[in-house]
């Protein structure tokens, strides 16, 4: 008889959580350090935080004529980089993570037009040169981030590894982002909720998935509030400007890192972000700035 192991860590600067059942608490203890082993090596690799990862030195070369080495692994996120860049018309662009340094969540303030102009240049998933030897920023200032990625990336590689270690029955969530592993053992579903993006402790909708994965993208938690007006930190790569039209984004796909970049892709949409969203035909729900819910 199996029983169900849960357990709590901190990853990617998010609260996160795996419950799975196994055979003895020596087998879920094994199985779950490997699994945050692998999370913690993407993080290491991708993390625009930490000075020793591979984004870091693919910014730190930039405009200096050296190309970075890379790797299948990273090839691979490339190419989907490239594919949500295409998919969203040129929102979804992992080179506008350098509009952090204009939007500082840490302080408020709204950046001057000089600042917006200077930064924007920089900005361009087109100018990356990369293949899948190297990769290389053209432009001194110019930066890669995958943080609309890795996160529901991780999600999915976590969820292989428990596959391929025998568990057929759990659940992952990274920050919010849920990948489920298999259902439990009576058929029924893993209880997952979506919170109120106003009232976090309130939740708008509850659902029970055997299979696939949940992502949200939103402005819950970080944003500015100034003059009444909250600005998100989903960043318009071509003005520069947070986006407004919809306070969050809930998709359901197979693979976390599909159902987290639809959700993004939605928000930087805006307004046409829930026509494009039922385009896709995956289930989602929806919470529009009036505050009305809207699902699929």
């Amino acid at each position: 008889m199996q029983d169900v192991f849960n357990f709590g860590f901190k990853a990617m600067g998010s609260p996160c959580s795996v419950q799975f059942l196994a055979d003895s608490p020596a087998i879920a203890e094994s199985v779950y350090q490997s699994v945050i082993a692998r999370i913690a090596e993407l993080e290491r690799r991708y993390s625009r935080y930490r000075e020793d990862s591979l984004i870091s030195e693919i910014n730190r070369q930039a405009g200096f004529g050296v190309r970075t080495v890379s790797d299948p692994e990273t090839h691979a996120l490339l190419q989907y980089a490239d594919q949500c860049y295409k998919e969203s018309g040129g929102l979804f662009d992992v080179t506008s993570g350098v509009l952090r340094h204009l939007w500082n969540f840490e302080s408020i303030g709204i950046p001057g037009k000089q600042e917006l102009t200077d930064v924007l240049p920089l900005i361009g998933w087109k100018k990356v040169q990369w293949d899948e030897q190297s990769v290389y920023l053209p432009h001194c200032g110019m930066e890669l981030d995958f943080g609309g990625i890795v996160k529901e990336y991780a999600a999915d590689a976590a969820a292989a590894l428990f596959c391929r270690q025998g568990i057929v029955s759990g659940v992952i969530e990274l920050g919010g982002d849920i990948r489920v592993i298999g259902p439990l053992p009576d058929g029924r579903g893993w209880p997952v909720a979506v919170r109120d993006p106003r009232q976090t402790d309130k939740v708008v909708a509850r659902f029970e998935l055997t299979r696939g994965a949940l992502a949200t993208s939103g402005d819950y938690e970080r944003f500015q509030l100034i003059d009444g007006v909250r600005y998100s930190h989903i960043m318009n790569p071509k003005t520069g400007w947070p986006v407004a039209g919809l306070r969050a984004v809930s998709v359901m796909a197979d693979q976390c890192v599909l159902a987290g970049s639809i959700a993004t892709i939605a928000m930087l949409k805006a307004n046409k972000g829930l026509g494009w969203l039922r385009s896709c035909g995956l289930p989602f729900l929806c919470c529009r700035n009036n505050g009305r819910i809207l699902n699929k």
